[in-house]
């Protein structure tokens, strides 16, 4: 039953009943006549056609059209000379066409209106030509529509347009804008190779069956915002030179872009595609924008090149995500989750590369993807393997606070820009080996659960691991870095070895849990402050590193080094306890305020700086140094010294001011550490530094400081043999010349017996009397005098009397060198002795 309101023309009214039809027929009146075409008596009917020329225009608004009917009126207005139907203007709103309605080939030279007419059976327009405007708004197309090659040079408008069947506009041509909004297909839906001039407009359409708009070109705006796709959507090798606007449209079944062009934007925000989306080789020469889209099935995206901007924020992929050999520019998966598995192998990013806070549940894969410009990973997610393997990123790749809950891969990636992994957790295994950092790579504060792969890694800048965590890495390396390596204030839970070739190794602060070596070339050490309760081995690796696989660590970053020498630079702060060096250079270590000093163990070569070589006469009056082990620290203080002599080393900044009273007890623990080690002569040089710091320190009395000066200048605290044997020598000459001058007597003195014969016999009683030695007046220094000096000095050097005669002032002589000379030579032997001991 029609509707009761009556439409706005004048109508037939056949067939109204005040009951149930008060309407009746809604045709217009022919003019002339109070009926339809439809219900004109014959005569009429015929007269009206009759009247009718080709290209007349014609209203035929609500008029039911049966078979021959429509057929009786093409027949009017059929052009012999053209062999086609012409139209002028037509009209037909709320018509209605019972059966077949057949306009092929047919020609509208004016607007033609088919405005919620109803077709019950097939409609023909294949080949059609609309001069002006087609509307077919709110049209019932109940049968099959079919517009294949129709050209549209007016606006052809299909809004609310009804299709139970297919409609197909394959090869058709819309010249003017083409409106299909809020269509609804209930089948196939065939566009393939149309061509819209001035875009076409499917917002709020649903195509119910397949939607095939493969080859079709856009050359206006392609506008499909909230269509509802319910089946297959074909849009392969379509052309879009203006907007396609796709923002909220729904794809129930899988959509195919496969080698689309998108000459301007291409619109999918918060679109929904529920099975396979496909974009292959599909081609973006401006923005793309799927923001907040969803993909429940596959996203396809391979070979496809987005030249703009790729922007995927927020949107969530359930299944597959595929951008192998992808190109793109400006791409941002910000806060995207990928709740499948990812791919983005061979990749190519131009431009920016933003995945911040983007969730990966499932395998993602970047394996030999290039960034051209910053890769950003910040906040992002991997809860299974995340492989970036010969990966290549030439500006900075981000990846702070960035959880690897899998494994993660960067074997043989290179980062030419910063690498940046702060704060990053690493669950699972982190891989690294033969990756290489030609810029700064920073994992400060990044934990690493599992192990740490660095085998063969190459660090061309800093290496900066600060407040690092490795809770179970068994090892670290080998790798070389060109840089600074920064361990400080990181963390070793178990177990650990380290192979570094670095130019300098910091682990201020840093803490092992269990025993740890660290093996180390061409490496400047700073341990200051570090921790550990068990033993740790700093030894020096005399040849190059040898890779699990058994070829040789890369040492390129070091041509041009003097030699693969480790220095140390700093124990401050340390406990020594359970502390081994080996084959160290311990030259410019700070050793003050290092704890259990003395249970040090150094092993193989360690060596220490030496006082300013080469010995010598350095100015005036003149100052001699004796070769002996110094500590850096006593270099910067006798630098600092007023008047002090070129050779001493200055401090380096944040190396601080320590004195002879800080200096004495490391000297002292020092000494100790290697008399535990059988090192005698390497004890001997710590010795001399401990009574020269003593010596020189404002605590002690200044008669000990004269007595340590005495010691110090006569045998090097007892340990200069040389200085002993030249101060003997000395007094020896001394002596022999005092003794000579005044101590040995002019001539032997003589003997002279007195006595008395008692007068009546008896025993003689005899005085003997001895003549005092008296000096000699001349010839003091003749070769006798020598000889008997020598002879009497020799004696005294042995603490033996001579027995020669001399005068008082020679007795006394002999006594002062009986005294000081013993001395003396038991002080240049204990030298000896402990120069030679082990």
């Amino acid at each position: 039953m029609s509707t009761p309101e009556p439409p706005p023309w004048p109508h037939c009214a056949h067939g109204a009943t005040p009951a149930d039809d008060p309407v009746g027929c809604r045709g217009i009146h022919i003019p002339g006549h109070t009926a339809c075409l439809a219900h004109l008596t014959d005569t009429d009917r015929v007269a009206y056609l009759a009247s009718l020329t080709p290209g007349a225009d014609i209203d035929h608004r609500g008029t039911p059209f049966t078979t021959s009917l429509l057929h009786a009126l093409l027949a009017a207005l059929h052009d012999s000379a053209t062999g086609t139907v012409r139209f002028g203007n037509a009209r037909f709103e709320s018509a209605a066409f019972e059966r077949r309605a057949g306009f092929e080939s047919a020609t509208f030279h004016g607007d033609v209106l088919f405005e919620s007419a109803t077709f019950h059976g097939d409609v023909l327009f294949e080949s059609a030509t609309f001069y002006g405007n087609a509307r077919f708004e709110s049209a019932t197309f109940k049968h099959r529509a079919g517009f294949k090659s129709a050209t549209f040079h007016g606006e052809a408008l299909f809004e609310s347009a009804t299709f139970h069947d297919g409609a197909h506009f394959d090869s058709a041509t819309f010249k003017h804008r083409a409106g299909f909004e809020s269509a609804a297909f209930a089948h196939n839906a065939l566009f393939r190779s149309a061509t819209f001039h001035h875009g076409g407009r499917f917002e709020s359409a649903t195509f119910k069956r397949r939607a095939g708009f493969k080859s079709a070109t856009f050359h206006g705006d392609a506008l499909f915002e909230s269509a509802t796709f319910q089946d297959v959507a074909g849009f392969q090798s379509a052309t879009f030179e203006h907007i396609a606007l796709f923002r909220s449209a729904t794809f129930h079944h899988g959509v195919r872009f496969e080698s689309a062009t998108f000459h301007d934007g291409a619109h999918f925000q918060c679109a929904t595609f529920k099975q396979n989306a496909a974009f292959e080789s599909a081609t973006f020469e401006q923005n793309a924008a799927f923001e907040s889209a969803i993909f429940t099935g596959n996203a396809l995206f391979r070979s496809a090149t987005f030249k703009h901007s790729a922007g995927f924020k927020s949107a969530t992929f359930h299944s597959e995500a595929r951008f192998h050999s992808a190109t793109l520019r400006g791409a941002s998966f910000e806060s995207a989750a990928f709740k499948h598995y990812a791919s983005f192998e061979h990749a190519t990013f131009y431009g920016r590369a933003w995945f911040q806070s983007a969730t990966f549940h499932g395998g993602t894969r970047f394996e030999s993807a290039t960034f051209t410009s910053n890769a950003q990973f910040g906040s992002v997610t991997f809860e299974r393997s995340a492989r970036f393997r010969s990966a290549v990123f030439q500006n900075d790749a981000w990846f702070v606070s960035t959880t690897f809950m899998g494994e993660s891969q960067f074997s043989s990636a290179i980062f030419h820009g910063d690498a940046l992994f702060a704060s990053a957790t690493f669950e699972r295994s982190a891989g690294f080996e033969s990756a290489t950092f030609m810029g700064d790579a920073l994992f400060a504060s990044a934990t690493f659960e599992r192990s740490a792969g660095f085998e063969s890694a190459t660090f061309m800048g800093d290496a900066l691991f600060r407040s690092a965590i490795f809770a179970k890495a068994d090892r670290l390396g080998p790798l070389a870095c060109a840089g600074q390596l920064v361990l400080s204030g990181a963390t070793f839970g178990g177990p650990v070895t380290l192979w570094l070739a670095a130019r300098r190794l910091e682990c201020r602060r840093t803490r092992w849990a269990a025993t740890a070596e660290i093996r180390l070339r061409y490496t400047t050490v700073d341990f200051a402050h570090a921790v550990f309760e068990y033993p740790l081995t700093i030894a020096a690796e005399p040849d190059p590193f040898v890779l699990t696989t058994g070829s040789e660590l890369a040492e390129t970053a070091f041509a041009g080094a003097p030699g693969p020498d480790v220095r140390l630079v700093s124990l401050r702060g340390v406990d020594a306890a359970h502390l081994v060096l080996a084959d160290v250079d311990l030259s410019p270590c700070l050793f003050t305020g290092t704890v259990h000093l003395d249970q040090l163990r150094l092993e193989g070569a360690c060596t220490f700086d030496t006082t300013p070589p080469p010995a010598g006469w350095r100015r005036w009056p003149p100052v001699r140094f004796t070769r002996r082990r110094v500590l850096a620290e006593e270099h910067h203080w006798r630098a600092r010294r007023p008047g002090a002599v070129r050779g001493w080393n200055v401090a380096v900044f944040g190396a601080g001011r320590v004195g002879p009273l800080q200096l004495a007890p490391v000297y002292r623990a020092l000494r100790k550490a290697f008399e535990d080690g059988k090192h005698e002569p390497g004890a001997a040089d710590f010795y001399y530094g401990e009574m020269e710091m003593r010596r020189h320190a404002d605590d002690i009395p200044r008669a000990e400081r004269w007595l340590l000066t005495a010691y110090w200048a006569l045998s090097g605290y007892g340990l200069r043999a040389s200085r002993a044997l030249a101060w003997l020598g000395v007094g020896m000459i001394l002596t022999i010349g005092l003794l000579m001058a005044f101590g040995i007597a002019q001539d032997t003195p003589k003997q002279t017996a007195t006595g008395t014969v008692p007068p009546g016999g008896g025993t003689v009683t005899f005085e003997i009397d001895k003549d005092d030695p008296k000096n000699p007046t001349s010839d003091r220094f003749s070769g006798e005098r020598f000889e008997k000096a020598l002879n009497v000095t020799l004696n005294s050097v042995v603490f033996r009397s001579s027995g020669q005669d001399l005068t008082t002032a020679g007795t006394y002589i002999e006594m002062a060198s009986r005294l000081t000379e013993p001395v003396l030579l038991g002080l240049a032997v204990l030298a000896i002795r402990n120069r030679v001991k082990r």
